[in-house]
């Protein structure tokens, strides 16, 4: 089969494609031709040297995936179409034509989302859910700020938190206003020109963004409210800062792969900003990293 592999660490250039033998399942696993592999920013820190996760190349990236069982076993047949996330970090092998996942961590595609929606959403849905719901108990009344609303996380994150019953507020530039009103945020603001410390107090905030915009964040939360971060090493904010503020910090340091937590997403809108041909895999890290894209880059066939 064909996968995506880089015998150094560096640029997209880095990435190229290679002939390897087809994976087996073993006990608790499930062997998926790939439909669709999802690109999320991790997989780029990790690609340049930033984040070793996977150790010394040579390695293939990816941990989003979605496709079509190959046999039957471990409670999925053979032509089920499914989708989840490979263990994170665990060892990669998304950016493939064939991936196996733990059984554990799949569920069948349903029919809301294509093959190519449902290869982009488990690592960033996760996060949203993990976040907003297991750390940060959003429940129906409360009023929930997310930063980077448009983006990979954002965009799966107010729709989780509108599905629960929030009033919810999302940063953005103006050119994406519109896309946010139609997944049902209340309220948007253009964080070029408006400084979203001066809204009403919310109940909790998702920061996607980190450096400053966590002391920021925690100005507009009304006591007894949490900050959930995913961004990981800042040092200027932390438990006990929040603590003397009278709110909650949460910080989400990895998503957790879950079918049971997939299953108990909302039903959603993936937003694809692009479909780029496996082989091409270079092109989808250098989308991602610009910072411009409206939701996900997945790899295709």
């Amino acid at each position: 089969m064909r996968v995506i592999t880089q015998k150094t660490v560096g640029d997209p250039s880095v990435l190229e494609v290679a002939e390897v033998g087809t994976p087996v399942a073993g006990p608790g696993e499930v062997l998926v031709r790939v439909g669709a592999a999802g690109v999320n920013p991790v997989d780029t820190y990790i690609r340049a040297g930033g984040f070793p996760a996977l150790g010394e190349p040579p390695f293939t990236l990816g941990w989003d995936v979605a496709g079509t069982v190959v046999r039957d076993g471990e409670g999925f047949a053979e032509g089920d179409e499914v989708f989840g996330l490979l263990d994170f970090p665990g060892t990669g092998g998304g950016y493939a034509e064939y991936a196996v996942l733990k059984a554990a961590n799949l569920v069948k595609r349903p029919s809301w989302l294509t093959v190519e929606e449902a290869g982009a959403a488990p690592m960033a849905a996760l996060t949203a859910w993990q976040a907003l719901v297991g750390r940060g108990g959003v429940s129906a009344g409360q009023r929930v700020l997310v930063h980077a609303a448009a983006g990979g996380v954002g965009h799966l994150a107010v729709q989780i938190a509108k599905a629960r019953g929030a009033y919810v507020i999302g940063t953005a530039s103006a050119a994406k206003h519109d896309f946010l009103r139609s997944l049902g945020v209340d309220e948007v603001i253009d964080y070029r020109h408006r400084d979203f410390t001066e809204i009403d107090p919310v109940d909790v905030v998702l920061d996607t963004i980190g450096g400053e915009y966590a002391e920021r964040s925690a100005r507009v939360i009304r006591q007894g409210g949490v900050l959930v971060s995913i961004i990981p090493g800042n040092p200027a904010f932390d438990v006990d800062r929040a603590s003397a503020l009278g709110i909650r910090f949460e910080l989400v340091l990895s998503v957790v792969a879950s079918g049971a937590d997939l299953a108990a997403l909302p039903q959603l809108k993936v937003q694809i900003d692009h479909a780029v041909p496996l082989a091409e895999a270079a092109k989808a890290h250098e989308l991602v990293s610009s910072g411009r894209t409206t939701g996900k880059v997945v790899l295709v066939p």
